[in-house]
């Protein structure tokens, strides 16, 4: 007799998104296409439940904290989660991903999503200008694609929230760009820090 094993939803999402890049070479393609799946883990009820114990993401030494749940040995992708308690300051700088894609999913909480243009001519090191090109409140189950350079800020909105992020490649592996639009500051500096965390308790 054999016993078949229940996957769980993160096995689920795993094995979706690997036969997704399997198939989809093309890069904007294939991240648009992950979004429904991204959807079905957000909304199963064993990764709401569990993520009310995910620890909170404590910023230090100047880097941001992920949780990371799971790094992809073949095609390098990464899964992250994200607690912001609004206790501790829940706004985030404004950054770019540099060259990844990024998948940012709303699993509980409400957050104010900010996109911004970029005006200058990037010939400056040190420089750039950019201008606020929209604000969006988003909630539970709602997903951005944030390509790479695309530069915004995820905030909290009144209190803690949690998400769930993809990435093309694991942060805190190379530089990012931060953006400060009241002096027109543009510097580079490490991603988050990754913490090991287990997304699902065991059974």
């Amino acid at each position: 007799m054999v016993i078949e094993t229940k996957k769980s939803a993160m096995d689920t999402f795993v094995a979706k998104t690997k036969e997704l890049f399997a198939s989809e070479p093309d890069l904007d393609k294939r991240w648009q296409a992950l979004t429904p799946i991204l959807s079905d883990l957000l909304a199963d009820p064993a990764v709401v439940a569990a993520s009310k114990n995910w620890p909170d993401c404590v910023p230090a030494d100047g880097r941001a904290e992920n949780l990371l749940f799971y790094v992809d040995d073949e095609y390098g992708f990464a899964i992250n989660g994200l607690t912001k308690n609004a206790n501790r300051g829940g706004r985030t700088r404004i950054h770019d991903h540099a060259h990844i894609y990024t998948l940012y999913g709303v699993l509980d909480g409400k957050e104010s999503v900010e996109r911004y243009d970029r005006l200058d001519d990037r010939s400056r090191p040190d420089y750039a200008e950019i201008k606020l090109a929209s604000s969006v409140e988003v909630g539970p189950g709602e997903i951005d694609l944030v390509g790479p350079y695309e530069v915004h800020s995820e905030n909290t909105v009144g209190q803690r929230t949690v998400a769930v992020i993809i990435r093309s490649q694991m942060g805190g592996t190379f530089n990012q760009g931060r953006y400060n639009p009241e002096t027109n500051e543009y510097y580079e500096s490490l991603g988050p820090r990754q913490t090991p965390v287990e997304m699902l308790p065991e059974a």
